[in-house]
């Protein structure tokens, strides 16, 4: 299935609809066309069904046509278009053969992963291109040979300017989360990019909107597309309280241990990354006195019902579980899960969580992520449609506190109960032979709290989250075409968030902002940083050194011919 794209006779007939529920999910990978390499992968990867608009795309695909794939985040429509194009790449080709457009350097990342593991067979040369990264790291990657170019528009931009990258073998474009693309004010680049492509290629354009600008880029530049549209499902999450953990990854292990010290846990399910991961995480558990069992594609069916019934019975407190370990597990009184690994699917997300909150009950579930995975966490809200609430880490005097607390309402219990008969002529026997009876209860305390010294509270170091640490529901990052990025919603080092008061109902662009603040205040337009335009306004990073000369001209600023005033964030 290697070779060129062979293009289908449909240019008179109109592009079809189709619309697609969950019930329609029945198709195996292996009967939808692939060559035996990627079925294999994709075995191996642990995936047996393919989602609805895997099933309708690939073969599609396949057969050169052009498609517009209309789906949620979390559908699968990553693997829809990377299988297709590494199965007709041709092999032993000098030139650059697909391009994939994405909003962000991070799903950049995450889609050049992808085609990395989805083509491990194939040795496939796959690089991700995206600003922030230096242009010689790039330019010398392409330089030895590349068959996938995935990035952001503005360093791909920049590369074909600096003629660094040349597209003109190019088979296949795909526009990734083209929506996204379109709000954040690259709608002029993407249309650039996709002039400089030759004219014969399939173009594949994927968005969970499709607004009218949109609609004109495909019909511009697509050849007679197949319509796919995915009506999504979510999962119910509103039972359940949604929380985070803002972490560095090294103090994982020990903020997960502070929060099993404080949260009121009858059971608790750990989402990791790994099969290794599993053993690892228990290991350290059961190490800190936790009572812990790993769920993963090592153990054999009988050992997985022995650990699940151990669960249920509540032998075991905490099982720490992959995903594909945890498929088909149904356990009601899950009180909470963990995602120590935070997962890059919004609809994994949702698959997680469920399994807390059920039965009427309800749920917490708390992720663990580092600040760089702030936008990963966005990306779930959105799909969810909930808030996730920042928890901050228990502190040890917390801790000691709540230990403490603990120990005295176990103390009330069996006070109020009385069975105590054979203790208490233990202790008239050491009153009797002279020992103070509440020197007595002291040490009778202290023995009881031994355990504890084989949890000691670990230590944690604090996260440096920059001044602008709670911008993460408001700023929606906009890497513009000079390339750099302000993808976290976090200032640059040596620089300061100013706000404009005009955004992207006004019509706002990268470059008019760009313009009119290096005009009035007169400095190089190329120095100004990371710049995020919201519904009614501009967050725009400048340099420290021209912050002064910048406010002063405030009066100045014009975007359309309008007046707009700049201030601090």
């Amino acid at each position: 299935a290697t070779g060129s794209i062979k293009k289908a006779h449909v240019l008179q007939n109109p592009a079809r609809i189709i619309y697609v529920g969950r019930s329609t999910m029945t198709t195996k990978f292996a009967q939808l066309g692939l060559m035996s390499q990627l079925d294999q992968t994709v075995s191996d990867l642990g995936y047996i069904t393919p989602t609805p608009i895997q099933s309708e795309i690939i073969p599609l695909m396949l057969d050169g046509h052009d498609v517009i794939g209309q789906a949620q985040t979390g559908t699968g429509k990553t693997a829809a278009f990377i299988l297709p194009i590494l199965q007709t790449l041709e092999r032993g080709h000098c030139g650059i053969q697909a391009l994939v457009l994405t909003p962000t350097r991070e799903l950049a990342m995450q889609v050049a992963k992808a085609a990395d593991e989805y083509g491990k067979r194939l040795n496939v040369r796959v690089l991700a291109v995206y600003g922030g990264q230096p242009y010689n790291l790039q330019i010398n990657r392409l330089r030895q040979g590349v068959d996938i170019v995935v990035g952001t528009p503005g360093r791909l931009l920049d590369l074909i300017n600096k003629r660094k990258l040349d597209l003109s073998s190019v088979r296949t474009i795909v526009l990734d989360e083209a929506d996204e693309m379109l709000s954040m004010g690259f709608i002029e680049d993407i249309e650039e990019i996709l002039s400089t492509l030759p004219s014969e290629r399939q173009a594949a354009l994927f968005s969970a909107t499709i607004p009218p600008t949109l609609g004109s880029i495909a019909n511009k530049y697509m050849h007679s597309p197949k319509s796919i549209t995915i009506k999504s499902k979510h999962l119910t999450v509103d039972a359940i309280e949604h929380q985070y953990c803002l972490v560095n990854k090294e103090d994982k292990l020990a903020v997960l241990t502070r929060l099993f010290e404080i949260e009121d846990i009858t059971s608790a399910l750990i989402f990791v990354r790994t099969r290794v991961g599993t053993s690892d995480l228990v290991n350290e558990l059961m190490g800190r006195g936790f009572t812990a069992e790993a769920l993963n594609s090592d153990l054999k069916q009988q050992t997985r019902e022995q650990v699940l019934n151990r669960f249920r019975r509540n032998q075991i407190t905490i099982l720490v579980a992959t995903d594909m370990a945890a498929r088909g597990l149904d356990i009601n009184d899950i009180s909470h899960v963990f995602n120590y690994d935070l997962p890059e699917d919004p609809e994994l997300y949702v698959h997680r969580v469920g399994r807390t909150g059920r039965a009427g009950k309800t749920g917490i579930a708390i992720s663990l992520l580092t600040r760089k995975e702030l936008w990963r966490l966005h990306r779930i809200e959105r799909f969810t449609k909930q808030e996730i609430t920042r928890k901050q880490i228990p502190t040890a005097e917390e801790i000691e506190e709540h230990r403490k607390t603990q120990l005295l309402e176990q103390m009330m219990i069996w006070l109020q109960r009385g069975r105590c008969q054979k203790e208490l002529q233990m202790v008239n026997r050491l009153v009797e032979i002279g020992h103070d009876p509440l020197q007595i209860a002291a040490i009778a305390l202290k023995m009881a709290r031994r355990e504890e010294k084989q949890r000691p509270i670990a230590q944690i170091s604090e996260v440096q989250e920059g001044r602008f640490q709670n911008s993460r529901h408001k700023i929606k990052s906009v890497e513009r075409r000079k390339g750099r990025n302000g993808a976290n919603g976090f200032s640059e080092n040596g620089m300061v968030r100013l706000t404009l008061g005009a955004g992207r109902s006004h019509g706002v662009r990268p470059a008019d902002v760009i313009g009119t603040i290096a005009y009035h205040a007169k400095f190089p337009g190329n120095t100004i940083g990371a710049i995020s335009i919201l519904d009614k306004h501009t967050l725009v990073d400048v340099p420290q050194q021209y912050v002064e000369q910048t406010l002063a001209k405030s009066g100045k600023y014009q975007i359309h011919k309008k007046a707009v005033k700049l201030k601090l964030a």
